[in-house]
Parts: C-alpha cells; structure tokens; sequence
C-alpha cells in the first residue's frame, strides 16, 4: 500500500555526462533513434541501480529520456509548435542568479487541436515494468499546468479561451495514465505547479499572469481533481501522488510562499493518495497548512534539499518530522528530496556521489523514524 513507504525520490537523477553527449550527437544526425535509445536505457538502468543502493524502494527512472521535467505535455503534445521562452528569473539561496544560458529550455505552445503524438511515458513504463525490483512509479507534469501552452498570438484561433486547452490536455492526460496502467504502472505522480501563481504575486506579476489568484486556483484543483477522480475511478489500485515545489533548475528556483492561500481547496479536495511538498527552506513556510490534509493522505515531507551537497542534520530532520506530526498523524508522514536533481538536462550543482548520500539520507531517516 502507499502508506507503507516512508521514503520516497521525487523523480528526476543527474544525467550522466555520456548520455548528454549521445543526446546531442542524436540532435545533430550523427546518433540513430536506436543507439539513443540504448544508451537511454543503459542510464536508466544505472539510476535503478543506485536508487536500490541508497535504500530507496519506490524507483524512477530518473527522467533519463527527457530534456525536462515537463516532457510529457511540451514535447509529447502534437498540435504545438516551439516559441520564446518567457523569462523568468531563478535564484539560488545564495543570491546569485545562474547564467540565462544554463537555465533556459524549449517552450511550446498550441497552436492547433491538442494530441497524444509522442508516447515517452509508455516507453518509461514498458521499461520500468520488466527492470525494476519493485514498485515504480511514472512522473509527469499535470495537465492542470496546461494554461502554460497558451499564448494568445499564436494559441487563440484554435483556443479562444485558454480553459479550453487545458480541458482537452486533461482528458489526454487520463487517456495517457490508463496507457501507463495497461502497461503494468501501478503509481503515478502529477508535478504541479500552478499554485506557486497563487502563493506568490511576484512571481505571478514576473509571468504577465494578469488572472486572478482565486481563478488561478479554482482552475487548478478543479483541472488536478477531475484527473486525479477519473484515474481513481478506473483503477483504485493506482497511487496517485502530488508533488508542489517551488521550482528547480541549476540549483536555482523561481518562487516563494507557503501553503496557506491554496491549503484548504488543495488539501482537500484533490483527493490524492500522497503529496510531495517541498519544505527545504523557510520559502515554503510552516507545516501549519497540514491542518486541512484529509485523514489517511501521506504527507511526504521535501526536508532534504536537491539543490545543494551539504548533507542536512538527521537530528534536524527529526525534529522538523515531530514538527509536522502535530498536524498529520506520524504514521501518514513521510520523507523526501524537495525535488528531483535534474529537472532539466544540466541537472542540479552537486555531483552523482552527493546526490547518493541525499537518497541514503531519505532511506536511512526513514528507517529510523518509521522502522
């Protein structure tokens, strides 16, 4: 059952240094669809390998095939032709802003009827279904982040109303996870971010967002409920988990703000198995917003940061767990990484060794806490 794991990955591994170069021979013509795809699976392989070294028994593939997180939708989805991306400043705690070329990636946007074209998480599932030495999970970008398609000058002739894409991305994305069923998924998680448009005006007012936060939000539980309820419905066997972060790119994020603005309608009524909340830094702030978590939901708290190598306190982790406790039952928390460690290509500012003792500190926090 999902309750019966205390330690969890959110998804994504450092690529290694080889397979960035296979992927950029394959871009340049001179690396067949075959010899990417081996060497696609060879990285798999090895992130299933070191998941089950560091102690970690719900295993991803480390989102090896992908250039970002949000593959699924932005480079799966046919009706969509690739446009400017808009900025967005990221930072790093430390205050320093990464260079725009290491943290840019491709944006697409509608520009006709939306349509399953690539299925990459099929390819994931095949492979995690005959590889992994246990439960696994597919991750992806919830359709619920649809309205990021939509760009009025080139999205509304097909789109009128932005809602509209996001209706028709919601109904592929259920279309999509029964794919990954029939092909032997028995876990699922939905990375969305809509709500860092809620809890935080500048990042909001950053984006030209000139929607209302309310509308913001009502959109987005409704788009993340009717996909979780359908998914439910068809296979109640299926996890479905929810991670919320605050973005992560070159060790970088681009929002901040707690949970309270969204807590209530989120918590609530997003009836979830497991969500994934980032809880690193003071920018997420308290556990307070725990209050409204439905009885029997697993809390899995993001106390260890991907950002960053230095190893956190398990001492400190403890205390933060007791901490949240007085909100959600002991046995209903448990622990994580904030994120994953290359949401995009480049990968977070650690190395492959740092981020192994990240995941041997989930596993073993774990172990001490919940046995």
């Amino acid at each position: 059952m999902a309750t019966d794991y205390h330690a969890e990955h959110v998804g994504s591994l450092l690529r290694q240094p080889w397979l960035l170069t296979a992927r950029a021979e394959h871009r340049q013509g001179r690396l067949s669809d075959a010899d990417l795809r081996a060497a696609e699976d060879r990285a798999v392989g090895e992130n299933i390998a070191l998941q089950r070294e560091a102690g970690i028994e719900v295993f991803t593939d480390g989102e090896a095939r992908r250039t970002n997180w949000m593959t699924n939708i932005l480079e799966s989805t046919g009706g969509v032709s690739v446009v400017e991306t808009q900025a967005v400043t990221w930072r790093r705690d430390s205050g320093e802003e990464p260079p725009i070329d290491e943290t840019d990636f491709v944006m697409t946007a509608a520009t006709s009827k939306v349509f399953r074209e690539n299925r990459l998480t099929n390819v994931e599932a095949e492979y995690m279904a005959r590889h992994v030495p246990g439960q696994f999970k597919i991750t992806m970008m919830s359709a619920a982040m649809g309205g990021i398609l939509w760009r009025p000058d080139v999205s509304a002739g097909a789109y009128p109303d932005p809602a509209e894409l996001v209706n028709d991305l919601v109904a592929l994305q259920i279309e999509e996870i029964a794919d990954l069923v029939a092909r032997g998924t028995r876990w699922v998680q939905l990375d969305s971010l809509s709500y860092n448009q809620v809890f935080d005006a500048d990042f909001r007012a950053a984006t030209g967002n000139l929607l209302d936060p309310e509308i913001i939000l009502q959109a987005s539980v409704a788009a993340d409920a009717a996909i979780v309820r359908a998914v439910k419905d068809k296979h109640p066997g299926v996890t479905v988990g929810m991670h919320i972060c605050r973005g992560n790119n070159r060790s970088a994020y681009m929002a901040k703000g707690g949970y309270e603005p969204v807590a209530e309608r989120l918590f609530g009524g997003v009836d979830v198995d497991r969500f994934l909340l980032e809880y690193d830094t003071d920018r997420a702030g308290g556990f307070e917003p725990l209050r409204f978590v439905r009885p029997g939901t697993v809390v899995v708290l993001g106390l260890i940061s991907s950002k960053v190598p230095e190893l956190e306190s398990q001492d400190g982790l403890r205390r933060r767990i007791d901490e949240a406790a007085r909100y959600v039952p002991l046995e209903d928390l448990a622990i994580s990484p904030q994120c994953g460690f290359a949401s995009t290509s480049a990968g977070n500012v650690l190395t492959v060794d740092e981020e192994k003792r990240k995941l041997e500190l989930v596993a073993d926090t774990a172990q001490r806490v919940w046995g």
